[in-house]
């Protein structure tokens, strides 16, 4: 019982903190309009299992102080499976950001945006890149624990492939997860050549302590315009894995290093009032 009212109360603060987070200045605002320190909106894409409300908890307010306009996006989602989305197959999520990177670009007038993404969603961005023409709309993407290269899953997909029906079913309900998977088809597609594209910047971001991108080094991309950083370089005592990466004040440091030195946005000074005019 004590269990269950605990999960209740987090359910419940969290909830209540995704509501006023929608509603922040700066956040999934439609009629932001770039300016000289933030030419470029921010894209949010969250991992497998998220969700736009509740992922971004902590990233999003700090990069909406630092002066940026924040768009989260939500994709992947699965009627049947309320609240849980990332999970559809990625050709189809990707078409997913492709449409709404276009729908932030026309709102806000902007050139380009900058994307950042954990896990899944700091992956799939490539496949966006490198295949739908997401190159010429995109300056920068970070990538926080980013599943790259794919997962071995600590030996899960080895195994899986010893069972071919295990794969069927989970393509059936999530897959999104085998499509993660090393040596998956979707895997070698995003992989077949360059890890990059010309004009386009990366950063990763990564953890020794991932659990679930196994090695982590299948989180490094190579290329000419791509910095990879390990979490535990910057600060030996930082023991973030895979999800509480995005809580980590080390790795939101790169993240407003990679974007630029950001500052608040300008608010037009208040109107000196008139002087009451004489009796």
């Amino acid at each position: 019982m004590a269990d269950g009212l605990a999960l209740a109360q987090a359910a419940a603060i969290t909830t209540q903190a995704a509501t006023a987070l929608t509603r922040a200045p700066g956040i999934d605002d439609w009629s932001a309009r770039p300016d000289e320190d933030h030419p470029r909106p921010v894209v949010l894409v969250h991992g497998t299992f998220g969700n736009a409300e509740t992922y971004w908890l902590t990233v999003a307010p700090v990069l909406a102080a630092a002066g940026y306009s924040v768009f989260r996006l939500d994709y992947g989602a699965d009627p049947r499976v309320p609240l849980v989305h990332g999970i559809a197959s990625m050709e189809e999520s990707a078409a997913e950001l492709a449409a709404y990177v276009d729908r932030v670009l026309e709102s806000t007038g902007a050139e380009k945006v900058d994307i950042i993404g954990h896990s899944q969603g700091g992956m799939l961005p490539r496949y966006y890149l490198k295949y739908l023409g997401g190159a010429a709309k995109v300056h920068h993407l970070i990538g926080l624990a980013p599943n790259n290269h794919g997962t071995t899953g600590n030996g899960i997909a080895a195994l899986m492939k010893q069972y071919p029906a295990t794969i069927e079913l989970t393509n059936l309900a999530v897959p999104a997860c085998t499509e993660q998977h090393k040596g998956s088809p979707f895997m070698n597609k995003l992989n077949d050549g360059a890890d990059t594209v010309d004009g386009v910047r990366y950063t990763v971001i990564a953890t020794k302590y991932d659990e679930v991108v196994t090695p982590y080094t299948s989180c490094w991309l190579k290329g000419p315009n791509v910095r990879n950083v390990l979490l535990q370089d910057l600060c030996v005592a930082d023991l973030s894995e895979h999800n509480a990466i995005v809580y980590s004040p080390y790795a939101m440091r790169e993240v407003l290093r990679a974007l630029g030195p950001g500052k608040p946005k300008k608010t037009a000074p208040a109107a000196t009032p008139k002087p009451a005019p004489a009796p």
